[in-house]
């Protein structure tokens, strides 16, 4: 089974949608209202200070020194 996105643009492609459904030859399954993206990159704007970029790299090298 392949899985698509349209667009509708003319009402009466609703109809011949339905119409396919009925014959066994589609599923519609609609969207849910406001959900464009699996995650709202939104809320974790700012959520990280900017660093320099040494600062970034020690912490890093910090970081794998603990797993070894």
């Amino acid at each position: 089974m392949k899985s698509i996105t349209i667009d509708i643009i003319n009402e009466k492609a609703i109809h011949l949608l339905q119409d396919l459904e009925l014959l066994k030859l589609i599923r519609i399954r609609k969207e849910k209202a406001g959900k464009k993206d699996a995650t709202d990159w939104g809320r974790y704007k700012g959520a990280m200070s900017k660093q320099p970029i040494g600062e970034v790299d020690q912490q890093l090298n910090e970081l794998r020194s603990e797993w070894e």
